[in-house]
């Protein structure tokens, strides 16, 4: 009996040393943005949304690139949802490491995506790139929008968290060397 608690201890140990050393997959964007602004680590921001989303929304220069996660296929239309229906980029990952290759860095490079919200396509879009090899992968939980407010005159407005309520550097308009375009 002593023997199995001794190994439950050790493992038990083992898995608190091996989750300090993994990079957390998540990361507020205060924090992705602070590692946007140093220069002693390479840090690649990419902005995970269908670049028509971002020409209504806002875009920051702060990210390196905008490659699409999930892109709305706007020769289908879904009567029961009245959305375009989202589907993924088949070339995110090959995207991504193109990027990594053009700068010179490799797949240890902290990668971090930002999606509207963190959660279907930010967090999403790091666990991909994890199992494609890319082990610090990470996203900006709550996005760029943030949450919804859930009560109040603006209830149902995402004035909650995220990049763009965090007092951090954003716009209407777009950067076109970053944008994410079929042109060249």
């Amino acid at each position: 009996m002593t023997s199995i608690r001794s190994l439950i201890s050790v493992v038990a140990l083992s898995l608190a040393v091996f989750s300090v050393q993994a990079v957390e997959l998540g990361i507020s964007a205060e924090d992705a943005y602070a590692k946007t602004q140093q220069t002693e680590q390479r840090v690649l921001l990419v902005d995970v949304r269908d670049p028509v989303e971002i020409m209504f929304v806002g875009f920051t220069d702060a990210v390196d690139v905008n490659i699409p996660f999930m892109m709305a296929d706007r020769t289908r239309w879904n009567a029961e949802r009245n959305i375009f229906p989202m589907d993924r980029n088949p070339q995110f990952v090959e995207q991504i490491k193109a990027e990594l290759a053009k700068r010179g860095w490799d797949e240890n490079t902290e990668v971090i995506t930002m999606c509207r919200s963190g959660s279907e396509r930010g967090e999403p879009s790091a666990v991909v790139l994890r199992e494609a090899g890319l082990p610090n992968a990470r996203f900006v939980v709550n996005g760029f929008q943030g949450d919804a407010l859930s009560e109040g005159p603006q209830a149902g407005m995402r004035l909650k968290n995220g990049w763009q309520n965090s007092g951090l550097p954003w716009g209407r308009s777009l950067n076109g060397d970053k944008i994410y375009r079929l042109d060249r």
